[in-house]
């Protein structure tokens, strides 16, 4: 039997428009940018029966990540000083760090598992995580777990 209440973390790319124009529809509504549901939902282009269809299913990772302990695993080159400019990025988002735990380089790459709780002052996850991803020395980033 399928469980209904399982999640997923997907990449924005990964996530069909109509249901990044609920989030959007979300957030016009939450910013009171908007009074009504309905002016929402044409600002950004869908009915209101898709909104009420998914707006319960789908949110910002980072919406209702706060209170809760995220584990990534980062697979990157062993250059000296990179793991600091890693830490460094958490710091600047306020995430606060729980573990770290590098593996012995093989072959010039690691593999750093880093949990760290986010916190009421903590920034934007997704945006942290994007950050670290485009450092030339990632060779990718994985959310493991979120608790």
């Amino acid at each position: 039997m399928e469980d209904k209440n399982k999640y997923f973390v997907v990449k924005q790319k990964a996530v069909p428009e109509v249901l990044r124009k609920v989030v959007e529809a979300k957030r016009l509504l939450e910013s009171e940018r908007v009074l009504t549901i309905q002016e929402a939902t044409d600002r950004v282009g869908i009915s209101r029966s898709s909104f009420y269809k998914y707006k319960d299913d789908i949110f910002p990772f980072y919406d209702n990540a706060k209170g809760k302990t995220i584990t990534l695993v980062i697979q990157m080159d062993d250059v000296q000083g990179f793991l600091s400019e890693i830490l460094h990025v958490v710091a600047t988002y306020k995430a606060n760090i729980l573990t770290i735990h590098q593996s012995i380089p093989v072959n010039g790459v690691a593999t750093l598992t880093l949990s760290v709780e986010v916190r009421s002052d903590t920034g934007n996850i997704s945006k942290m995580v994007e950050e670290i991803e485009e450092k030339k020395n990632v060779h990718y980033i994985k959310i493991l777990a979120r608790e």
